[in-house]
């Protein structure tokens, strides 16, 4: 990253797009508070299992509801696999945007949009989240610290002396934590949205359709509605307590759909860690104040400082 010094006072608001499985948000960000411009947030609905051509359709569909993007700076928060320096998807077998595998999306995106923004900058949308942690959140002022998303799977970012590092004493290989194990099973075969609503249909007949329904079930005493969110997030906890340890982190901070259900996540997911390193008893773990918003401060960010 380059310095940015005392700049980022003039430049004008950022573009973001932030981009999930089922939907695309838009918004603009102020950089001297780095807060969403009030007003300009708006999603649209997104096909993962679409074309090339529909999906970037619908991106540069939300982003024209932010105004001419004529010299504008764009910062996308894309989930992986991705080639986030090139532009290049690299979404081959993994169930959602396959259409993009192989695509250079900067250069479609660039012809899809007229007039064409200036730049076009792609990161990992948990490291986007993490970014704007640091400007905005809970990694505000923190030594270190650890970004975890949990929704359709597990991000997560790493951040160390104000920047997500990917490698390094306690940082799991390329600062991934879906790439852990636990048990002999991929952690999101056991931690993830699909794996946590296939753990309640085998032990209730009538299921849930989201991780919101199963934790409304749980408060109301379904035990297995309890069972089936309590049991993934100790074995989440049980994953992430060595790397958490070893990293010395000073703060842990969540995000995304399942996140949201904080009172029936935090509590296993700190049992899961002391289990494994007592030594964190001590460690906060704290929710996100803003989750849509820190991620557009972490695009805009990285946007006009790389």
């Amino acid at each position: 990253m380059r310095d940015v010094g005392t700049g980022l006072e003039s430049a004008p608001a950022v573009a973001t797009l932030d981009v999930g499985g089922t939907h695309v948000t838009a918004a603009l960000v102020e950089t001297r508070t780095w807060t969403t411009v009030a007003g300009s947030r708006h999603r649209r609905g997104l096909d993962a299992k679409g074309t090339a051509g529909e999906i970037v359709g619908t991106l540069a569909s939300a982003l024209d509801t932010l105004g001419s993007m004529s010299g504008r700076t764009v910062g996308i928060a894309m989930p992986g696999p991705f080639e986030y320096a090139t532009g290049i998807g690299r979404f081959r077998d993994v169930g959602k945007f396959d259409g993009l595998d192989g695509v250079d999306v900067r250069a479609a995106l660039t012809r899809a949009l007229d007039p064409a923004p200036e730049r076009i900058v792609f990161l990992n949308d948990a490291v986007a989240f993490a970014l704007g942690e640091l400007r905005r959140g809970v990694l505000a002022g923190r030594r270190r610290g650890v970004a975890i998303t949990l929704g359709t799977g597990v991000g997560s970012a790493f951040v160390a002396g104000g920047r997500v590092v990917t490698e390094g004493i306690g940082v799991p290989p390329e600062g991934r934590a879906d790439l852990l194990r636990i048990d002999g099973a991929p952690l999101e075969d056991v931690v993830s949205r699909r794996a946590i609503l296939a753990r309640y249909r085998r032990r209730s007949a009538r299921g849930a359709t989201d991780v919101a329904t199963l934790a409304g079930l749980a408060r109301a005493g379904d035990p297995g509605a309890a069972e089936s969110l309590s049991t993934p997030l100790t074995a989440l906890g049980r994953a992430l307590a060595p790397w958490l340890a070893d990293f010395e982190a000073e703060a842990l901070v969540l995000g995304g759909g399942i996140a949201a259900s904080f009172d029936l996540v935090a509590p296993p997911l700190r049992a899961g860690l002391l289990r494994t390193r007592p030594s964190l008893a001590a460690l906060p773990i704290e929710l996100t104040t803003g989750f849509e918003q820190s991620v557009e401060a972490g695009a805009a960010w990285h946007a006009i400082t790389t």
